[in-house]
């Protein structure tokens, strides 16, 4: 009877055909279907010796925000930040046109995976969300990656809130008459509640097509949504790591002595904060079981390696070839110490993740009230080969709110309500670098992991500290099982002036990046709380 309905609904949606429907599969499902000798190219896995499966996900290796696009309509008009960079408008007809593209494709699957899933913890808040696929590891994907409902919650599913369709195998040849950047596309209709993909494989498009869909519903309801992993310990003391992605916020999260919550998207209201998801996406380039204990384990059955090159049933994960993106998908519990539900209490350490390339940042400092909301404004670092397409070599780059590409509303927004949390619970912020010092080598992950435990229990609160001009930054001068010579960044450098030179530049990029805030009188007073010139004018 379930089966029914399901098909039912889809003829609604417009895909009609003889195709066979498979809801809600299990991993066992999954897993025959993926190394089934009837695949060919993307849709092919290939068996690993931990028991995961890997994939190959075609041109796309990660997003392409520049295939990303919203309906204007009525909906949308006054509550999207069209910034003409992230939220690309489009029309209702557009939609309407590459939506009958993806129901054609999938009319003719022989098979297609249904996955009602939630995206979310809390059931006052969550969304119910509906996949449909065609291909198997999509539907593994989503199944790793979102909250699965009890048996009792899929009979009780209804209707859902939002429904992800996915024709990866279908381009738009109408594209440019249209006034599209390209034959791909992943678009949104807030009216219908529908997202369309069609042209990319790659999984990172639903994932984060449905945390942009949170960080649009949850703010105006105000409640924080936030681009951030999280963890708590034992004492209930709860930690947001905030951070664009390979940044470390899942390396980072995923602590022995804490319990993981979440590893890229929560929500914080008046209980606590909360997990959007039920899985973990971890890149893996370069992992090892010695550097990343906890990750490196959780690659067994059921998870879901991307792009990583296997080489007789072993995975080489110091192999870039394909995409420095290389990722893996697998369910929470495959890590020991979490929480579930996936919730906790109130957050009372903040940490912003930086992996600045430039060798400027400290890596730790201090933040007071004003530089927290300067910097989660900021949301500083370094774009990394692989997280976007097209990104080949590390670049500046600011991203409000440590997660630009996903906001749907003004970054003041987000803004607003996080630090309106922090002030309500009395959180402090912290700014890590996780990059690159004047040595030319990545500050140790042994170094940040100590830095992160003098966070956590307060000890770089009673740390001797000095003030490092130019970036207008505080930090201690030691640390607990910290490298000595280390957290001033001038002291890497064989001559200071070097350093001096570099934290110009970043600064004036910073101020320049700033101007944007300041057609508000709150927007100036800011200014102070960030790098500093002598040229520059308040």
């Amino acid at each position: 009877m379930k089966n029914t309905k399901i098909i039912q609904d889809l003829e609604k949606l417009g895909i009609k055909g003889n195709y066979e429907v498979v809801y809600n599969p299990s991993y066992e499902e999954l897993y025959q279907a993926e190394v089934s000798s009837e695949n060919q190219g993307f849709e092919k896995a290939e068996l690993t010796e931990s028991g995961a499966v890997s994939v190959k996900t075609g041109i796309f290796t990660g997003r392409s925000p520049k295939d990303r696009y919203i309906v204007q309509d009525d909906v949308t008009r006054d509550t999207i930040f069209w910034d003409g960079k992230v939220n690309l408008p489009t029309t209702s007809e557009i939609f309407g046109s590459c939506k009958e593209l993806v129901m054609s494709q999938l009319s003719e699957a022989k098979k297609i995976y249904v996955v009602d899933a939630f995206c979310g913890t809390n059931a006052d808040t969550r969304l119910k969300v509906r996949f449909i696929v065609e291909v198997a590891w999509q539907a593994h994907f989503v199944t790793n990656m979102f909250i699965r409902p009890s048996h009792y919650e899929l009979e009780n599913f209804g209707e859902p809130d939002f429904t992800v369709i996915n024709g990866s195998k279908t381009t738009n040849p109408n594209w440019e008459a249209q006034g599209l950047n390209s034959e791909n596309f992943i678009m949104f209709n807030l009216t219908e509640k529908l997202q369309i993909i069609g042209g990319t494989w790659y999984g990172g498009e639903m994932k984060k097509g449905m945390f942009a869909m949170m960080n649009y519903y949850l703010p105006l309801k105000g409640m924080a949504s936030m681009h951030c992993s999280a963890n708590v310990g034992e004492k209930g003391d709860v930690a947001l790591f905030f951070g664009l992605s390979g940044t470390g916020k899942t390396t980072l999260s995923a602590d022995p002595k804490r319990y993981l919550i979440g590893d890229d998207e929560h929500g914080w209201d008046n209980n606590g904060v909360f997990n959007y998801e039920g899985g973990c996406y971890a890149k893996v380039i370069d992992l090892s079981e010695e550097k990343e204990p906890d990750i490196f384990r959780a690659i067994k059955r059921d998870a879901l390696l991307e792009n990583v090159v296997i080489n007789n049933g072993v995975a080489d994960y110091t192999d870039g070839s394909i995409t420095e993106n290389t990722r893996v998908s697998y369910p929470i519990y495959h890590i020991n110490k979490i929480v579930l539900p996936s919730k906790a209490g109130h957050a009372k350490k903040i940490v912003y993740l930086s992996a600045d390339a430039f060798g400027v940042l400290p890596p730790v400092s201090i933040l007071n009230e004003d530089q927290a909301q300067y910097h989660f404004l900021c949301g500083y670092t370094s774009k990394l080969a692989g997280t976007e397409r097209g990104i080949t070599e590390p670049q500046p780059s600011f991203s409000p709110a440590f997660g630009e590409a996903f906001l749907t509303l003004h970054p003041t927004m987000y803004s607003k309500t996080l630090i309106g949390k922090m002030q309500e619970h009395g959180a402090k912020a912290y700014l890590v670098n996780t990059g690159w010092n004047g040595t030319g080598k990545r500050i140790s992950l042994k170094d940040t992991r100590a830095i992160i435990d003098a966070i956590i229990d307060g000890s770089i609160d009673n740390a001797p500290k000095t003030q490092v001009p130019i970036m207008n930054l505080e930090i201690p001068t030691e640390l607990p099982n910290v490298s000595t010579g280390i957290l001033d960044p001038r002291d890497t450098y064989e001559n200071t002036s070097e350093w001096e030179e570099k934290a110009k530049d970043l600064a004036s990029r910073y101020i320049k990046n700033f101007e944007q805030y300041c057609d508000t009188e709150e927007g100036k007073r800011l200014i102070a709380s960030g790098p500093q010139l002598q040229e520059q004018t308040i």
